[in-house]
């Protein structure tokens, strides 16, 4: 676990996995991956050799489809 907390605004849960530079909780983590996947294959196994600023633009990209419930 990380000390880090999410990287979602409004997000108060603790870090739980990297993504980019920063940490996703585990409920966003999972969404996170989920949304990878459905990018396609490639997506999903590219992502793996992505230096961090390549990782960070994937990220961004995904915080747009991001709504937070409460």
């Amino acid at each position: 676990m990380s000390e880090q907390a999410c990287l979602i605004d409004g997000c108060k849960a603790r870090g739980y996995a990297p993504a980019g530079t920063g940490s996703l909780c585990k409920e966003h983590f999972l969404d996170f991956v989920k949304w990878r996947r459905r990018k396609g294959s490639g997506m999903f196994h590219k992502y793996g050799a992505m230096t961090m600023d390549e990782r960070d633009s994937v990220m961004v990209e995904w915080r747009k489809t991001v709504t937070l419930v409460e």
